[in-house]
């Protein structure tokens, strides 16, 4: 079917460009053969829906009258308040996809995130409960788990992602609208498509296949039926498709899945280094071509990048033969590796281009991190905090900068933290006159009598000063 569609569509090109007469008589000529005449995608979706599910989740919320927050409502009528439903139950929609015949599925973690329950419905009816395996925020991929109870599952294989080309005819199922499951044809419109700030690894395939709300989750496939992605987004003004649509590539859905089959928690390589994006005046002054790559501005010591030869003012080109355009194409492919084993860096230094190999190491948890949950009479009551470390900046998705100190990991609603504006991943610099340099320290601060709390933090790389009430 592939070889009759290139000819299709290279004939019909020859046609509109005059030059190949004899490709055109032979693109008008009677058909020769019963699949020359049904030239279609039928048999790739045929084969190819069944592994592609509707995911159904519920959850319970708290609701809250915001009249409750006003102390003259709460007096006169908080009794009667008590009778009123307190709860709801919300349900959403979307899809996923069946890459194990032991029941193993894919989707995004905004269809699934905070869900009690989950049911996965087959396209020939069969429903199954759906446990999670693995849920990575930083990626939006969750891994879920059904019992097939003896029953035969349909399944996907995965596509590398990295031979898809631009121009390739791709195929995206999912369930757009809750309508049904629907299948619509495009092209891959851009690969390695960064700077679209739809999760932490900001890498993706786009594609002008159709997607829509539903349709999170499904898969995207090539015309032999392989998984290139999972549809995560899309570009709209209105909710709809307007033909720019990502999907995560399967190299990174590989990945979370070998996760969850190791025991659900996902360690990603650690590079011990620092870099910043390569503007146009840099790569004059560095003797590169154009801008492209990450240049190294910071080393931690002893880390792998500094054990493997880097050195500050390095320019990162390549990672195992893949070209790094920007900071983000870093990260994704160091992410797509396990721990342990090395990996081979391409580098542009004092014009010149080599290699180096650096090891594949998790980051260390140096110091520990002494978690510590702020409770009292206070405006840091409802944060958990931690001291920073490798470890902790790669689970939050910040960069330490070489930087330590105390970072806020969890904020609890509706609690004097929340209120104030304190957000997750904030470090705590200082707390009145005292210095944070532990969680130990946060907790100290705290316990000391003042007028007032004049707090300063570190957020995005800038230092925020305030004075909040006490």
């Amino acid at each position: 079917m592939q070889r009759l569609l290139n000819a299709a569509v290279a004939a019909t090109f020859a046609i509109l460009l005059g030059t190949a007469p004899a490709a055109a008589e032979e693109l008008r000529s009677t058909p020769e053969s019963e699949a020359q005449v049904l030239l279609s995608f039928a048999p790739v979706v045929k084969a190819s829906t069944p592994a592609v599910v509707n995911i159904y989740t519920r959850k319970t919320v708290a609701v809250r009258n915001p009249l409750m927050d006003d102390p003259m409502f709460r007096r006169f009528f908080g009794d009667q308040m008590r009778g009123m439903p307190r709860e709801r139950v919300e349900r959403s929609l979307g899809s996923g996809v069946i890459v194990g015949s032991d029941g193993t599925i894919v989707t995004n973690n905004h269809v699934i995130e905070g869900a009690d329950e989950i049911t996965v419905a087959l396209s020939d009816g069969r429903e199954f409960d759906a446990k999670l395996q693995i849920a990575d925020p930083r990626t939006d991929l969750a891994v879920l788990k059904l019992d097939p109870k003896g029953e035969v599952l349909p399944t996907l294989t995965l596509a590398d992602s990295d031979a898809v080309e631009v121009g390739d005819i791709v195929l995206a199922i999912g369930n757009p609208f809750g309508v049904g499951q629907t299948v619509t044809q495009g092209i891959v419109s851009a690969v390695a498509r960064t700077q679209v700030g739809v999760s932490d690894y900001r890498f993706f395939i786009q594609t002008d296949a159709a997607i829509n709300p539903g349709n999170s989750g499904g898969a995207l496939i090539d015309l032999k039926g392989r998984l290139v992605g999972v549809n995560s987004s899309i570009y709209s003004r209105d909710g709809g498709s307007l033909g720019i649509g990502f999907a995560i590539p399967s190299s990174m859905v590989r990945s979370v899945i070998a996760a969850a089959r190791s025991g659900g928690r996902i360690v990603r390589p650690w590079l011990g280094a620092n870099g910043q994006p390569i503007t146009s005046d840099l790569a004059a002054g560095l003797g590169l071509d154009r801008p492209r790559g990450v240049l190294i501005n910071g080393l931690v010591k002893g880390g792998p990048a500094e054990r493997g030869g880097i050195k500050v003012g390095d320019v990162i080109l390549s990672v195992d033969g893949h070209a790094v355009t920007d900071e983000d194409a870093l990260s994704f492919r160091l992410a797509t590796h396990d721990v342990g084993g090395q990996l081979t860096l391409g580098l542009w230094r004092q014009g010149k281009a080599l290699e180096v190999t650096i090891p594949l190491e998790a980051p260390p948890e140096v110091p520990a991190r002494d978690k510590r949950t702020i409770d009292g009479r206070n405006p840091f009551s409802g944060i958990t905090v931690v001291n920073l470390s490798p470890a902790v900046a790669e689970e939050i998705g910040r960069s330490t900068g070489g930087a330590t100190g105390v970072v806020i990991t969890e904020i609890a609603a509706d609690t004097p933290a929340d209120r104030v504006g304190l957000k997750v991943g904030d470090r705590i610099l200082k707390v009145n006159e005292f210095a944070i340099a532990s969680t130990k320290d946060l907790v100290d601060a705290i316990g000391a009598r003042g007028r007032a709390w004049a707090l300063t933090i570190e957020r995005g790389g800038r230092e925020i000063s305030t004075i909040l009430p006490r």
